[in-house]
């Protein structure tokens, strides 16, 4: 365990290291990475400065979803993201066997190579608005607190289970870029209240692919509309987690060269 966090806090030092080496680059893609995301919450304010709402929803409320959703994506980019994309572009280029090689977990490697601090602005920008939103709201009680960080933390398993899969699949279609852009859709659904969406939505996005759990449940909990639903939905969050990574694991025992 020592020798991974070790291998871990180095990884992070070099991060840091070339976003220091290559500052204007870094401070662009993280503005860009922000003005990028920050639409949404702006949406969220034209459509209730307009006079419509959300039913059931006030503006606070539903920011406070959208901020939660930011933050776990930023987290989600900063640590295990890249992963897909180190995969990807390892097996096409014949570089996966120097992975391999390496007397460390091959998935918890280029998980740890790939962790970036671009996404460190879009956190805050997430952070300012939960904030924000959470000022407008009742207090939460602690028991709120903790089932929202349960639930958040939760909510990024699912995001990690999910890069896994898709990750897996680089070992058999190094051409999969489009596989993110799909669940990147799918993922939307977590930014909004699941009470807009019709039955058979809210049972894929709780429960099938379970997107609810990045933004929406760990809202609900601060604002104390937990109910049985929602904790149920933590199982196939767990699932898609267990998933991900025995299929990767899978996937790299059946490796056997360049192209999968």
């Amino acid at each position: 365990m020592k020798r991974y966090l070790l291998i871990y806090k180095e990884c992070i030092r070099v991060a840091f290291a070339q976003a220091s080496t290559y500052r204007m680059n870094f401070i662009l893609n993280s503005i860009i990475m922000l003005f990028g995301n920050i639409l949404l919450p702006l949406v969220t304010l034209l459509i209730y400065g307009a006079g419509a709402s959300f039913e059931g929803w006030t503006v606070y409320e539903v920011l406070l979803i959208q901020s939660i959703f930011t933050m776990s994506m930023a987290i989600a980019d900063m640590t295990f993201h890249g992963i897909l994309w180190a995969t990807m572009g390892a097996v096409r280029e014949g570089n996966f066997e120097m992975v391999l090689l390496m007397p460390v977990d091959t998935m918890f490697l280029l998980m740890a190579r790939t962790f970036s601090i671009e996404a460190t602005g879009l956190f805050i920008g997430g952070l300012t608005i939960f904030l924000v939103a959470l000022s407008h709201i009742a207090a939460p009680t602690l028991i709120m607190w903790l089932q929202f960080l349960a639930l958040f933390i939760i909510g990024l398993l699912v995001m990690m289970g999910t890069g896994l899969l898709m990750a897996a699949t680089s070992f058999k279609w190094v051409g999969n870029s489009r596989i993110p852009e799909i669940f990147d859709s799918l993922r939307s659904f977590g930014k909004y209240p699941q009470s807009i969406f019709p039955k058979s939505i809210k049972m894929i996005s709780a429960y099938i692919i379970p997107v609810a759990m990045i933004g929406f449940y760990p809202a609900s909990a601060l604002l104390g509309r937990t109910n049985i639903a929602m904790f149920l939905a933590i199982i196939p969050c767990f699932l898609f987690m267990l998933a991900g990574v025995a299929l990767y694991r899978f996937m790299v025992r059946m490796y056997q060269g360049v192209g999968g």
